[in-house]
């Protein structure tokens, strides 16, 4: 049988060491790792080997030439255009007698048993065998769930923590039969994961997965490229390491390298062909490659030093990766996680600060101190979008020099020309960080709507217009008064999909994103109609009539949010009475602690009560959400109010002749089922995210969206949350029924819902996700956010939290000793696999 080799790739997320250099070349242990996947394929008895290239396919042909020296045989086969993975691969099979071909990407570090792979996809007929293995974290991957004979069930591409139903994913090592070419199309792009993999299951063609016992890491980071590196030092992976082994120690050393014997070399260490290390140095669980260089006294720990290196007297080297043809001077100090590129020099006495990234060709001055124009904390190591966006401590994380690089990086993701929203709530902090994101923006070529103080279904709504891509609004949080949110969204005013935010962080982590010239930087505008092209698309979708026959007594707090700067001209074409509090804009009131908020509701509950109100409403300060007060003056909680609203949306969508769809999350009360049924609506459960909420209010046919923490969606305005209409839009559904919020609680079916979280690391989410699914296979169980088992009407949902350690239990019963019981039984079921 033949191997492909996938070996196309540009590398970009381990720049600036892939500059110029494609990924596979880049050195594991002195080797390039496209070497350490052919020597695999070898120990396994695979020698024939094609190698599809595409970025600088030369210095990979060049230096493999057609493999006799590795004892293999390799052909390669150029790209000239993108076919998608399985439509390169497809194309390669095409030109191969093999019936069986397996599939590798030249770019990984792995020591799994591929002859085990062959031997199970035989035994089981497979006409496409994917090889998975398990990890910690498996939200960058593809998830595979398959039964217990292996063959596949399910795929999940990247998923959100809701939707890591399992911890095992996809190793990109295929194994192919030749039928799999019936599925793939000609000269076309054409993905395994997204595409083929998902037809072949469609068709119900035999495609399993095998779970391979082993070492397995897609080095997607830099971070992870010296992990890796380091991993061989520990043996934690079984691969050929060039060298001389000394005696019993973990240490290599190459042809032709001098030692001085006063050296201190500690732990594992690789020392190329033909170096020179001189007297009194220190090396410790390190690197070396060929031709390099270390003066007396230096010191490197936990470090990899490519070739042609030279370190010079008292340099210091803790964490780092040095490239090619780099020069480190006397007494140069470099921190932990600099990267070095190649053809560099760092002068003497100088000072990298941590994390920093030299790029290609650059000079550091002698006696510099370095820091790049961010410098990250460690929070920002991997993921920066959370569930609330970008957040951080204000001027700490969230500074004036993050907030503009992460706007170039905005910026750098959109087309140039085009024009973007920015906004933000009252607060000083939120002012500096609006104008740093800005900046940002503007360098890349992109122009921005600066609408000041503004609510966020205001500027949301102002999106769809069609003249702006998206959008970011800056605000204090609502929940710390130390921290910052960067809420991004898109040209229909949803929350920016999962997959736009991980290319933008892409693009911030690798700082390569182009700065335009002078004459294209973008302009800056201030529209001044905003307000008046929102109240205008407002008042146009409600009955006015209606609720100014009425005349509503209303206590509305405004929380000092900016909602007050256009609502109170809404409401007053309304014949309501308003009763407004804290409607005075405050940036430094607009966070509450939950005493706080408890002491809001408190008294505004009384004011309705006191002053014969017929509704209270809290507004949150960014205008999204807002919290319900009957006219006895009782603050509804979030499940009766969804309840209540989407009870209210089908009692008067069907007095109008209306049919459609009310969408709510997987955790609401089954009640909304219930209500449905009775007035002929659909329901559609979604994810509890807020993109999810506004994707199917953004779907054709939904009348209503809602979720258990205030926030209500009606499409026929926008599909996005909006506290200011569902405020209207409630008063409007209740003067056409006549209704009164009181009595219309009667009307929900009876149940009870109890919450709870349970503590769960990072690391033990995924394996946990995977022994949830495992232990409710024989049950009635929905894989959509997280796991939902149901038991006849009761339920219980169990789902880990996007950016905390631990897992959110909701459970639903006719009385609160049965759901008590679901949530103490899988609080104990997931602490116990946690131990």
């Amino acid at each position: 049988m033949r191997s492909v080799i996938m070996a196309g790739g540009f590398g970009t997320r381990l720049r600036p060491l892939t500059n110029h250099l494609p990924k596979p070349m880049v050195p594991m242990a002195n080797r390039p790792m496209m070497e350490h996947v052919i020597e695999l394929l070898k120990a396994n008895s695979i020698t024939d080997m094609t190698a599809l290239l595409y970025f600088q396919p030369e210095m990979i042909s060049d230096y493999l030439k057609d493999g006799a020296h590795l004892g293999v045989k390799i052909d390669y086969i150029t790209l000239t255009v993108d076919l998608g993975t399985a439509g390169a691969v497809g194309s390669a099979m095409r030109k191969m007698a093999d019936d069986t071909t397996l599939i590798i990407s030249g770019d990984v570090l792995t020591d799994l048993d591929l002859n085990k792979a062959l031997e199970f996809h035989r035994k089981r007929k497979a006409v496409a065998t994917i090889v998975l293995t398990r990890v910690q974290n498996p939200l960058p991957f593809g998830i595979v769930i398959t039964d217990k004979l292996g063959r596949i069930v399910r795929f999940l591409e990247k998923p959100s923590w809701g939707e890591v139903f399992s911890d095992t994913i996809n190793t990109g090592i295929y194994i192919l039969e030749k039928e799999v070419l019936d599925y793939i199309p000609r000269d076309k792009e054409f993905d395994f994961s997204k595409d083929l993999f998902p037809l072949l299951l469609q068709k119900d063609e035999p495609i399993y997965g095998y779970v391979a016992d082993g070492y397995w890491k897609d080095v997607g980071s830099l971070e992870e490229y010296r992990a890796a590196n380091m991993d061989i030092l520990q043996e934690k992976v079984h691969v050929s390491i060039p060298g001389e082994r000394i005696n019993e120690k973990k240490i290599w050393v190459g042809k032709g390298s001098r030692i001085d014997f006063t050296s201190k070399l500690e732990g594992s260490i690789v020392i190329g062909e033909n170096c020179k290390i001189e007297a009194d140095t220190r090396i410790s669980n390190s690197i070396i490659g060929a031709n390099t260089v270390i003066e007396e006294g230096a010191v490197i720990i936990d470090s990899v030093l490519w070739n042609n290196v030279k370190v010079a007297g008292g340099a210091f080297l803790q964490e780092n990766v040095i490239s090619n043809d780099t020069e480190i001077l006397e007494k140069a100090h470099l921190a932990e996680g600099v990267i070095v590129s190649d053809h560099c020099k760092i002068g003497r006495n100088s000072t990298i600060k941590a994390n920093v990234k030299v790029w290609p060709h650059k000079t550091v001055e002698d006696e510099a101190i370095l820091a790049s124009s961010l410098i990250w904390g460690e929070r920002w190591s991997k993921h920066i979008f959370a569930t609330y966006g970008v957040t951080g401590l204000a001027n700490i994380e969230l500074t004036p020099e993050f907030a503009a690089k992460f706007g170039a990086a905005y910026g750098a993701f959109l087309k140039k020309g085009s024009t973007v929203s920015t906004s933000r709530d009252a607060h000083k902090t939120s002012r500096m960080i609006n104008r740093a994101v800005m900046t940002g923006i503007l360098s890349t070529g992109v122009n921005v709507h600066d609408y000041g103080v503004t609510p966020m279904p205001v500027v949301r709504f102002l999106a769809r217009g069609g003249s702006e891509v998206g959008g970011v609004h800056t605000r204090r949080s609502p929940f710390d008064p130390k921290l910052l949110d960067l809420k991004f969204f898109d040209s229909k005013g949803l929350d920016l999909h999962p997959g736009y935010e991980k290319t933008i962080e892409k693009l911030f982590f690798r700082e390569d994103f182009e700065r335009v010239p002078m004459e294209d930087t973008g302009e800056m505008v201030f529209p001044i109609h905003g307000f008046e092209y929102y109240q205008n698309g407002f008042t146009s979708t409600i009955n006015a009539k209606a609720i100014s026959s009425v005349g509503f007594k209303l206590i509305l707090d405004y929380s000092y949010g900016s909602s007050s700067r256009i609502f109170p001209s809404i409401l007053g074409r309304l014949n309501c009475e308003v009763i407004a509090l804290n409607a005075n804009l405050d940036g430094e009131k607009t966070t509450k602690t939950a005493e706080e908020f408890q002491k809001s509701i408190d008294q505004l509950s009384s004011i309705v009560r006191s002053l014969d109100a017929d509704l209270g409403f809290y507004l949150d300060a960014g205008g999204e959400k807002v919290f319900l007060f009957d006219e006895t003056g009782e603050a509804i909680d979030g499940d009766t109010a969804l309840n209540i609203m989407a009870l209210l949306a089908m009692k008067c969508s069907r007095s109008e002749g209306k049919k459609g769809t009310i969408a709510v999350p997987i955790t609401a009360s089954r009640s909304i089922e219930r209500l449905a049924e009775t007035y002929g609506f659909t329901v559609k459960r979604t994810k509890t995210t807020a993109r999810g909420l506004m994707e199917a209010a953004a779907e054709e046919g939904t009348l209503f969206v809602g979720e258990q923490s205030g926030g209500f969606i009606f499409p026929e305005f926008q599909p996005n949350f909006d506290g200011m209409y569902a405020i209207v839009k409630l008063l409007e559904m209740l003067a056409m029924q006549g209704a009164r919020l009181h009595k219309l609680i009667r009307e929900i079916p009876p149940s009870i819902i109890i919450k709870d979280k349970v503590t769960c690391s990072f690391e033990d989410k995924g394996t946990i996700m995977r022994m949830l699914a495992e232990d409710s296979l024989r049950l009635d169980t929905v894989l959509l956010d997280g796991i939902k088992i149901n038991f006849g009407d009761d339920w219980v949902v169990a789902y880990p939290s996007q950016d905390q350690p631990y897992f959110h239990l909701t459970a639903e019963a006719s009385t609160e000793e049965k759901a008590r019981e679901l949530i103490t039984r899988y609080a104990d079921k997931i602490k116990g696999w946690q131990k």
